[in-house]
């Protein structure tokens, strides 16, 4: 396992945090293929697999399962991109002017199950965000959620259909899951304060 150090900017705030890898490449890579199939395995009696990644991180790994899905069964995999910027519990606190990254959903919602894609379940605001944003676009037959890393700590009663990794974590850790597209590196790490 590596550590670093490294220093984030927390509301003014500098806070030194220790990182440690907790998943490897190989190893994540692994978990989204298990994913894959597990998705393939409840989808048994459709044709077709509706994916949604929650913008930032949860993208790029839905584009990861698309790929898998569409290589391990001959289920048609359509994919979406949601932006829950303004639906999102904390936005008068955490940001003064939000800045919108745009929904990318080019089917309808209506009568589909829906499969949100997440990097990491915490306290379950933003799976919370992104069911309403969902919902303002369409009634799904289904929405489940699909997750790299549960790391417990919920706030609201919400609960992942798809989880690669349980990981318990104490309030005053932090867990990235880093994806090529973004942070040029794939992989899970978890932060504690040093």
């Amino acid at each position: 396992m590596s550590h670093c150090v490294k220093v984030f900017f927390v509301a003014r705030m500098v806070l030194k945090m220790s990182s440690k890898i907790i998943i490897d490449t190989q190893t994540l890579t692994r978990t989204l293929a298990r994913l894959a199939h597990e998705i393939i395995e409840h989808s048994e009696g459709y044709e077709e697999v509706y994916l949604v990644g929650i913008k930032r991180r949860g993208v790029p790994l839905a584009k990861m399962l698309k790929t898998n899905i569409e290589s391990f069964s001959n289920l048609k995999v359509h994919l979406g991109e949601l932006d829950i910027t303004l639906y999102r519990d904390d936005l008068s606190e955490k940001y003064s002017s939000p800045q919108l990254n745009g929904t990318q959903i080019d089917f309808d919602v209506t009568n589909k199950n829906i499969i949100l894609v997440d990097d990491v379940l915490f306290t379950g605001r933003t799976a919370r965000a992104a069911m309403d944003a969902i919902i303002k676009l369409g009634r799904p037959a289904k929405i489940q959620l699909a997750v790299i890393i549960d790391r417990g700590h919920r706030e609201l009663p919400i609960c992942a259909n798809y989880v690669g990794k349980n990981i318990p974590t104490s309030s005053d850790e932090f867990v990235s899951v880093k994806v090529n597209e973004i942070d040029g590196a794939f992989r899970a790490e978890l932060y504690k304060n040093s």
